[in-house]
């Protein structure tokens, strides 16, 4: 059997070791106007501890709906320890120690996806992570509008919203890709100074071709974001192997001008934690701001002079830091977990293709496995869909299935082989994401489960 860390056992230690140190500088009696009984605490932590169970079993291999799971309890006892202290990473004043496991968390990050020299910093989300990176588009390309993909993450169109810059929704392929042909169209009429690629959307786990843009610039001169949130930790396990990814499109991304992955998705770390890299070091101009109460304790910079944010917890640097100590962003360390996932969607894959109730959306191509309860037509597919999804989350818990549901038009359902009578323009299918590496060794039971909720549908 896997020895397993006892994280209480450290969190006990991050604790005490926490509160031995700060005792060196001299007893402080708290101030009876803060202080809470054992009494009083009890009644709240109970309450507390009873409402948190109102929710879903986001540890457990049976939930496979979202981008959400438990941090590694290394990442718990990294971040707790850290918390005791509650640095401010914004200035080297307010966290020296977790401003220097941030850099060198963010270097590790900067090197497996093969930019070394990136100037970069962790942030409390992709969402951030991904403004910063349009802010900088803006910046550099003044006036020059913003492209996308039509299946990017909706915050880029509301973030070049909130920036004042026009962005361009870029038609996708028939598996959910930027459209290069459409692309190529619209860099040929209009002023495109970023092109955002997608290294993973959110809805199916497509990947744009970001190796084949690259040419595309050469041509027209804009710049290249890759939103990398949802997908970035991939390039692990890039290697075209049966169990692995497709190699190019993240190989590429060592050629583009900025990248933002999450680690707070398959980086297992806890909310929030994004990170933003750029190329180009000199970016760092469009940040420049005054600051008379900052920025005094080192000629070094500090981390809140290349950031939007200003207060930001070390926290989650520390946590990160952690965990990539241990299982660090190589293929031998962190890439396992990612595979394990990953050959979980492939199996269920070819669990699906087999199945008599259910059909497989399309071929996944990281760990986002979508679903068709097969029927006639669009309205009895969106009916089914919506009966399992519901029955399934209230089916006891040891044969609960926790999924997602994803919209999707009928002409998206015929391109992938799925010929249902359009009754309805739209219809809702099942989305699951085998996160955990869990699910490896799960996939085969929670696919017979899934599929007696179809026939219960279809009843």
């Amino acid at each position: 059997m896997t020895a397993q860390m006892n994280l209480r056992a450290w969190v006990d230690r991050a604790v005490d070791e926490i509160s031995w140190w700060q005792r060196g500088f001299g007893e402080v009696p708290p101030h009876p106007d803060a202080v809470v009984t054992d009494a009083d605490f009890a009644v709240a932590f109970g309450e507390l501890l009873d409402r948190l169970r109102d929710t879903y079993p986001f540890h457990h291999p049976r939930y496979m709906g979202q981008l959400i799971k438990p941090p590694h309890p290394a990442a718990v006892a990294g971040y707790l320890a850290a918390m005791l202290l509650n640095p401010n990473n914004h200035a080297l004043d307010g966290g020296p120690s977790t401003t220097a496991l941030e850099r060198e968390a963010v270097a590790r990050l900067a090197a497996m996806l093969g930019m070394p020299d990136a100037l970069g910093h962790l942030t409390t989300s992709g969402t951030i992570a991904n403004l910063e990176c349009l802010f900088v588009a803006r910046e550099t390309r003044p006036g020059a509008a913003i492209a996308h993909s039509a299946q990017a993450h909706y915050s880029h169109a509301r973030n070049c919203h909130l920036l004042g810059v026009r962005s361009v929704p870029v038609p996708v392929d028939r598996v959910g890709r930027m459209d290069l042909e459409e692309l190529e169209a619209l860099l040929g009429r209009e002023d495109i100074g970023t092109v955002v690629l997608t290294a993973g959307t959110t809805s199916l786990g497509a990947v744009d071709q970001i190796h084949e843009v690259l040419e595309l610039r050469r041509r027209h001169g804009f710049r290249i974001h890759v939103d990398a949130a949802c997908g970035g930790f991939f390039a692990l396990i890039a290697d075209d192997a049966p169990d692995g990814v497709a190699s190019a499109p993240f190989q590429a991304i060592a050629e583009c001008d900025s990248v933002v992955v999450d680690p707070h998705k398959h980086g297992l770390q806890p909310y929030g934690c994004g990170a933003v890299l750029f190329a180009d070091r000199s970016v760092a101009r469009f940040y420049r701001h005054d600051s008379p109460a900052t920025y005094y304790t080192s000629a070094e910079p500090h981390l809140g002079e290349i950031s939007l944010e200003c207060s930001r917890s070390g926290a989650p640097a520390a946590a990160l830091w952690l965990t990539l100590r241990l299982l660090p962003p190589t293929p031998d360390g962190l890439g396992r977990v990612l595979r394990a996932g990953r050959r979980a969607a492939l199996r269920w894959s070819e669990l699906l293709s087999e199945s008599p109730v259910l059909s497989v959306y399309q071929r996944p191509e990281l760990d986002i496995v979508a679903v068709v309860p097969n029927a006639p037509d669009m309205s009895t597919v969106d009916q089914r869909t919506m009966r399992m999804l519901h029955e399934g989350m209230r089916s006891a818990p040891e044969r609960g299935a926790y999924l997602a549901a994803l919209d999707v038009a009928a002409a998206e359902l015929r391109a992938r082989g799925h010929p249902v009578r359009e009754d309805a323009p739209r219809a809702r299918i099942l989305r699951s994401v085998l996160l955990k590496p869990e699910h490896e060794h799960w996939i085969e039971r929670c696919h017979g489960e899934i599929e007696e909720l179809a026939r219960r549908a279809a009843g």
